[in-house]
């Protein structure tokens, strides 16, 4: 897939992707801010609350109608985390022009509807509408303590927290409870004007219209947005490991373990590391999978995840109580098989092609590819899927091991039941 980034205004950037393929169309926008605690929780809070309504269409119900309207296209908030930087905004999903009757255009009534809800949202004496605030704001805090429902991933989020403390990566992207408790309307208000004249702004579309149409559609539907001194991308810092890892035990009502080890990278060969995890846990043929939970049956799922920004790699686990001691001591026998270059053929080309068929597939689903272009910008890498491909494909045995040899333990979280632990 051909793509196409230029910038349209200050600090607002438009990729440009031509797809013919699709009856649909997709439009994203997107603020890219630093992730802070102070404003984690508000900015997550913000893209519901504009979600809710503008000065044209001040209710969900003039909006669902408004959309009705546009052959059912749909408009959702996004609130995503991407390196050390909070992305929030809205993914319009829309029918393609080249399918629309009568030839009919949708391209800017939805670009124009975009625009009313980043811009001018439904506000009440200088702040947002107290009914809209108010049910969000709930919201928020109830999706924030249903985290912890997700026993796997409240594991993999704790392990993160402790793993890098006091580094932007370990906010979580819906910040913290007591944050969100502290919301106030004017303060909310107060931030949204602060993201729309200096928050960096990321554009994505993918469908059939010219580029020339799609900049002139934005330009008009975002002609009243002020842009003063924008606030540049957060460049991830690598974590920095320990020298000793350490580990921590927690307690809580469960029934199944979940272990959690976290590694740095010491090498700054990208394609070598995402070989190197595909082999270690990143995939069904991978060796945590083959031998921890297949032939030792030691765990009931076992994965490992390349954190490129940060330089780490995390392996998630879920045990039994008894089998941690094993299970830990296997993870790390693994690694160290492929430390020592023990990695058969078929196990290489196994990890490329899983690889591969990820890349080649990205380009069959809108979602998926605005995600990876959205991830692309917002953490300043600029490789495309195909890029990525030639490079996991020029990889050899000898630079997976010098790479996975830099690989060093750095943190062990074991979420442990109440009663086991007594």
């Amino acid at each position: 897939m051909e793509m196409t980034r230029t910038q349209i205004a200050r600090g607002v950037y438009l990729t440009y992707l031509p797809a013919r393929k699709f009856k649909t169309s997709l439009l994203s926008v997107q603020f890219v801010t630093p992730l802070r605690r102070e404003t984690a929780s508000a900015n997550a809070l913000l893209a519901a609350v504009l979600r809710r309504g503008t000065v044209s269409c001040p209710d969900m119900a003039a909006l669902s109608a408004r959309l009705d309207q546009l052959y059912g296209a749909t408009i959702d908030y996004t609130v995503r985390k991407r390196g050390e930087n909070q992305c929030v905004g809205f993914v319009a999903s829309f029918i393609d022009d080249a399918f629309a009757l009568g030839g009919e255009r949708l391209l800017e009534p939805v670009t124009d509807l975009m625009g009313e809800l980043v811009c001018s949202p439904a506000t009440y004496h200088g702040r947002f509408q107290p009914a809209y605030f108010e049910s969000e704001k709930t919201n928020l805090i109830d999706a924030i303590r249903a985290q912890v429902n997700d026993k796997r991933e409240y594991a993999d989020s704790r392990l993160l927290r402790l793993m890098c403390q006091a580094e932007p990566y370990a906010i979580p992207r819906l910040g913290e409870e007591e944050d969100a408790q502290a919301l106030q309307s004017r303060k909310l208000y107060a931030q949204y004007r602060e993201l729309l004249s200096s928050a960096h702004i990321e554009v994505i579309f993918s469908g059939s219209a010219p580029q020339e149409r799609v900049e002139q559609a934005l330009q008009g539907a975002f002609s009243t947005l002020p842009r003063e001194e924008v606030c540049p991308i957060l460049g991830t810092q690598p974590h920095e490991g320990r020298q000793e890892a350490q580990s921590v035990t927690e307690e809580m009502d469960v029934t199944q373990g979940k272990l959690g080890m976290g590694f740095t990278c010491g090498s700054d060969d990208m394609p070598a590391l995402l070989m190197g995890n595909t082999l270690f846990g990143g995939s069904s043929n991978s060796k945590l999978f083959m031998n921890v939970r297949e032939k030792l049956s030691l765990c009931y799922y076992a994965s490992s995840a390349y954190h490129r920004q940060k330089g780490i790699i995390t392996v998630s686990s879920g045990v039994e109580f008894r089998d941690r001691p094993r299970a830990q001591e296997e993870i790390l026998a693994q690694l160290e098989a492929l430390q020592q270059g023990k990695i058969e053929d078929w196990e290489m080309e196994g990890a490329r092609s899983c690889l591969l068929n990820a890349y080649a597939s990205m380009g069959d689903s809108q979602g998926k590819i605005e995600n990876f272009y959205l991830s692309q910008a917002a953490t300043g890498q600029e490789e495309t899927p195909q890029q990525l491909s030639e490079q996991v494909s020029q990889v050899t045995l000898e630079r997976i091991v010098r790479a996975m040899e830099t690989v060093r333990l750095d943190t062990v979280y074991f979420l442990t039941g109440k009663e086991r632990a007594q």
